[in-house]
């Protein structure tokens, strides 16, 4: 079983409400790691000031870590009033999850002429070690224009580490669609390959319901379940998978 696997979450439409929700997933998602003694990294994050997030990449370390979080790829949609809304009308917001596999050097090699590797100094917030010197990374792989950015480890080394695990499983997941795609139909018929484009699941906070809409089930303990508690969807795919 691969032991670690980097998750992006990206906010959507929906403004601050989607932010807010982005943080809300990596919460759930640190959360449910640290319930299996599992190591959270964060990589790199785009906050903003309300406590949301446009942006945030981590890196999860544990046995079977992939596999619990494999299905979680896709567009999450979150229904709730939020704390502004006077009139107390229902808003509609989404979030993109990528979830990658991370993929070793023996697994995927990268040519040093392939990369170019900038240093810049860390921005935002990050304690006594952000903007005293230039610790952040910033990786290109030049074939594909990908772009890796990592800023919140202390130092310079440990950053291009880190960058250059979210660049390998980038090239793995695009190696892997590209493989998908030639293969045809059979792509749709694979529950755990959702597009990032695709509406996978929806958190209705009126009715305190969670429904993941690729195998029509829902759950009602929301609060709980974004506490952490992912069991319950990880055994209701698990089940799927064995029929």
């Amino acid at each position: 079983m691969n032991k670690a696997v980097i998750i992006e979450i990206r906010a959507g439409a929906g403004g601050d409400e989607a932010t807010l929700f982005v943080a809300d997933l990596f919460r759930m998602y640190s959360r449910f790691a640290e319930k299996q003694d599992w190591k959270t990294t964060l990589v790199n994050s785009n906050s903003i000031g309300i406590g949301g997030y446009k942006e945030v990449i981590f890196e999860i370390k544990g046995e079977g870590a992939y596999e619990n979080f494999k299905y979680e790829g896709g567009v999450h949609r979150v229904q709730r009033i939020p704390t502004t809304e006077k009139s107390g009308r229902i808003h509609t917001s989404t979030v993109s999850v990528a979830v990658m596999p991370v993929a070793t050097i023996t697994e995927l090699q990268i040519n040093p002429k392939d990369i170019r590797i900038d240093t810049l100094r860390a921005s935002g917030p990050g304690g006594q070690y952000v903007n005293k010197r230039e610790s952040a990374v910033r990786i290109l792989h030049i074939p594909t224009g990908i772009m890796v950015t990592c800023q919140e480890e202390r130092t310079q080394l440990q950053n291009k580490e880190q960058a250059m695990n979210v660049l390998r499983a980038r090239l793995m997941a695009k190696k892997r669609e590209q493989e998908l795609a030639k293969r045809g139909d059979e792509r749709r018929e694979q529950i755990g390959l959702a597009d990032r484009s695709e509406k996978i699941r929806t958190y209705n906070y009126p009715q305190n319901r969670i429904t993941d809409h690729r195998i029509k089930k829902s759950w009602h303990n929301l609060e709980k379940i974004l506490d952490g508690d992912l069991k319950p969807i990880i055994k209701a795919f698990n089940k799927l998978k064995k029929k």
